[in-house]
């Protein structure tokens, strides 16, 4: 079977994407790549074809050419918490209805779909791959609910090849996420632990995240469904002792308990009661104080080599910053 020439990424304009498009034009293995997004680029990749569309409309397939691509589905609303549930369900299930429509429409064979470990829940104790999936947010409910919908779409043809990736927190240069923040925290010495500084946080660098979504979908398995984040499992002290490292920031050594942050943050979402944005509220306090603990046994049962561990990925992510420390 040829290989498509193009490929298609849908959320392409985001972090994740810019990173598996650079990577992808780099390999020269197709003659046109296209983002389709309805945001605009997080960094332009000179040599990309930018194409405007929301993935909650149906996709035209002359987008496509009339040539199959290989499909790689990113979009997603996933800033949690932050939206009405009903927005996460809107964009991420019709998005994966409209994207899987598109493929069987071009006769595209192979799709790669990012998910979430969201779809597990908190969980303290290690899971893998085996394990139930228990999503206790509309976000990963949305992403279980997107992944029976590409799963559908595989079983209709057995030609068809499907990877679902679970991605862990993923970090990196434009990520303005978690470890973004987390970083300016650090710097101002601003960070405080929530409660306990053994939380596990899953995690794994985006350069790894693209190898691992390109190493998965070469193997040409029907279905193939993993998580990703290092195998170590890294606790918050762990994630900040590195960023110290890395940036010579000074290490944080205080912390307070739960309900006294809990209470510390009354203010703030009495504010966004009343309209004024905060992004600081219980939820994002919980979030912090639970694990995230989560095992890529496909992965490594796969032969996968990661390039990077926490160390030497946030060096290379603070070599690569043009701006500050982990732009």
């Amino acid at each position: 079977m040829s290989h498509p020439t193009q490929a298609i990424v849908f959320g392409g304009a985001g972090f994740i994407g810019t990173h598996l498009m650079t990577r992808m034009l780099a390999s020269g293995r197709y003659d046109r790549i296209v983002s389709v997004d309805i945001a605009k680029p997080r960094a332009h990749v000179e040599g990309i074809e930018y194409i405007h569309h929301d993935v909650r409309e149906p996709i035209d397939p002359k987008l496509g050419g009339g040539v199959p691509a290989d499909i790689f589905n990113l979009a997603a609303i996933h800033v949690t918490p932050g939206h009405p549930d009903g927005d996460y369900y809107y964009t991420n299930v019709l998005g994966a209805v409209h994207v899987c429509r598109f493929a069987r429409d071009t006769g595209s064979r192979n799709v790669i779909f990012t998910s979430s470990i969201s779809v597990y829940g908190p969980t303290e104790t290690p899971l893998t791959e085996d394990a139930t999936p228990v999503p206790v947010s509309a976000y990963g409910r949305s992403k279980l609910s997107a992944e029976a919908i590409h799963r559908l779409w595989q079983s209709e043809d057995p030609d068809r090849r499907l990877t679902i990736v679970r991605p862990a927190v993923i970090y990196g240069r434009y990520e303005r996420g978690n470890f973004t923040r987390l970083s300016r925290l650090l710097e101002r010495r601003a960070f405080i632990y929530p409660g306990r500084t053994d939380t596990i946080k899953s995690c794994g660098y985006v350069k790894d995240l693209v190898s691992s979504m390109l190493f998965m979908a070469s193997r040409n398995d029907s279905l193939s469904i993993y998580n990703f984040c290092y195998e170590h499992r890294y606790t918050i002290s762990e994630i900040c002792s590195a960023f110290s490292e890395a940036a010579e920031y000074p290490k944080p050594t205080i912390t307070i308990p739960v309900w006294l942050m809990n209470l510390a943050v009354l203010p703030f979402e009495v504010l966004q009661a009343v309209g004024i944005k905060t992004g600081i509220n219980r939820d994002r306090i919980k979030k912090l104080w639970f694990s995230t603990n989560i095992l890529p046994k496909h992965l490594i049962a796969s032969g996968f080599k990661f390039d990077y561990d926490l160390a030497s990925s946030l060096v290379d992510w603070n070599r690569e910053s043009s701006i500050k420390d982990f732009d």
